[in-house]
């Protein structure tokens, strides 16, 4: 067997793992949930779930993942089998490949979105635009969605896009992702800085905040606020979805994983609840008002960063270059996301297969890119919303359900704990071993079990969906499904070829 990479140093595996969290949910998804889920008092339900939820999987991932690295495994279906030696473990372990490679599949496409606004903020032709209407005019016609309109500039950025995260992919772990993140980080967190010192220079920004920020307590009581909190939480430390695992199976059996996590998580928030709460929805506030900002808070993330950023910055001094910053700083985020999203099924081709990395980049490559065309050009059918609600929610709180239950309660608890602390910088408070044991597994149960009563049905009846994107609403799901069974079949050819070569017993 090759020598499996290595991160070049603990810098490295820190701020690529927090480049993999920090994303647009940072900047975009969290304000708006704050915002629609009783401000100030939105923080308790997101802080506990923090605590109980993200930190704990935080620790279980890069335990996992070390752990399973040390035998040659980078993919989850092979690293979960190191917990439990069952025939049928490695098939659960397919959604950690099968999850992140459906959100690259739209998050890239998404992301060269904000290429493309850079270059528009760059030239002046974004903020030449100064009336809602013509920003998502502006908007829709880049998609290709409006009437006459074509995806011939998008297509482009898209294609840059694609190319640059793969040219980082085949540069390797230390030699490309890890480089990536160490330069990529830093600067998207200073042009973080600088808009959110702008913004805080507002006019009346202490109301902006206040609209924001003010609490309704009333909000406690909804076990839709804690959900929302829940999977705030999965969705922002990127748990759950396979690459933490990856990433960490490149670790040297004595690296620490305790304060590494730690300070990743740390990373991770410190970029959602500084300067994500800073940023978008007090400023909308102070330019648009009660109303305005309402309404750009019910409008999703999407049209948060799209539409009403532009106007705000068209209406300030050096609007083009904070524009240029936004845009920038979003898109920064996004790369260091997608090239994580990408990562486990390198590392399962490159690993199980025996295959170069460059050869296995190549490859995953021209695979990738053809299925990157369906959220492209059936953007508006619904099936982007489709890839999203599948890889990016629900496979989350699956996924990391079961790593869990493997890991407390199959590898064992005292084994686990062991695991967690070997090289570690610091020891984990000792309150943290019933929350890891119980609470964290009951807490995943009920997340997945509320979703299964209050929403499991009218999603797979495709209720609310357009009669007319119902089809391929379900040509979505077809693919989906044919998607996890192509993966589990050659978990399955690369399980049995490693069997006869003597590598598995």
């Amino acid at each position: 067997m090759s020598e499996r990479p290595q991160w070049g140093n603990k810098l490295g595996i820190i701020l690529a793992v927090a480049g993999s969290a920090v994303g647009l949910g940072n900047f975009l998804r969290f304000p708006v949930q704050a915002a629609q889920n009783g401000g100030g008092a939105f923080m308790i339900p997101y802080f506990i779930s923090f605590l109980l939820l993200g930190i704990p999987l935080m620790w279980i991932e890069w335990a996992i993942g070390r752990h399973g690295g040390l035998f040659g495994h980078g993919s989850a279906p092979f690293i979960l089998n190191r917990l439990w030696r069952n025939r049928i473990v490695k098939y659960l372990g397919v959604i950690g490949i099968f999850g992140p490679t459906v959100i690259f599949i739209y998050y890239t496409y998404i992301e060269s979105w904000l290429l493309g606004y850079a270059f528009f903020a760059l030239t002046g032709k974004l903020l030449a635009v100064a009336t809602p209407e013509g920003m998502k005019g502006f908007l829709t016609a880049y998609q290709g969605l409006a009437s006459g309109s074509n995806l011939l500039t998008a297509y482009f950025f898209f294609v840059v896009t694609f190319a640059v995260n793969f040219f980082f992919l085949y540069r390797g772990v230390a030699g490309g992702i890890e480089r990536l993140c160490k330069v990529a980080m830093p600067i998207l967190l200073a042009f973080g800085l600088i808009i959110a010192v702008r913004v805080l220079t507002l006019p009346h920004i202490t109301d902006g905040l206040g609209f924001l920020w003010n609490p309704d307590f009333s909000v406690l009581w909804s076990a839709k606020v804690w959900l929302a909190a829940a999977g705030q939480i999965f969705f922002t430390l990127s748990v759950g979805i396979g690459v933490i695992l990856t990433y960490a199976s490149y670790l040297k059996r004595g690296d620490d994983v305790t304060l590494s996590g730690l300070t990743a998580a740390g990373t991770n928030e410190f970029a959602e609840v500084i300067l994500g709460g800073s940023i978008v929805i007090p400023a909308a506030f102070v330019f648009l008002g009660v109303a305005g900002a309402t309404a750009a808070a019910q409008s999703g993330a999407f049209n948060l960063g799209f539409v009403t950023m532009p106007l705000i910055f068209g209406q300030i001094p050096l609007g083009a270059v904070f524009a240029l910053l936004w845009f920038s700083l979003l898109f920064l985020a996004g790369i260091t996301s997608s090239v994580s999203l990408a990562e486990p099924a390198v590392a399962f081709v490159s690993d199980e297969f025996g295959l170069d990395r460059r050869r296995a980049v190549l490859r995953l490559g021209v695979i990738l890119f053809i299925l990157c065309q369906f959220p492209i050009f059936f953007l508006g059918q619904g099936v982007v919303d489709e890839l999203d609600f599948w890889g990016g929610t629900f496979c989350l709180v699956l996924f990391g359900t079961i790593e869990t239950v493997l890991f407390v309660w199959v590898f064992g608890i005292e084994k686990a704990w062991e695991e967690i602390h070997h090289g570690a910088e610091m020891r984990i408070p000792g309150f943290y071993k019933p929350i890891i044991k119980y609470v964290t597994p009951l807490f995943l149960f009920f997340v997945l079990g509320f979703w299964f009563l209050q929403q499991g049905l009218p999603v797979i009846m495709m209720d609310g969906v357009q009669e007319a994107n119902k089809p391929y609403v379900l040509a979505t799901r077809l693919g989906l499904i044919a998607l996890f069974v192509v993966i589990a079949i050659l978990v399955r050819i690369a399980w049995y070829r490693k069997k006869a070569l003597g590598q598995i017993k």
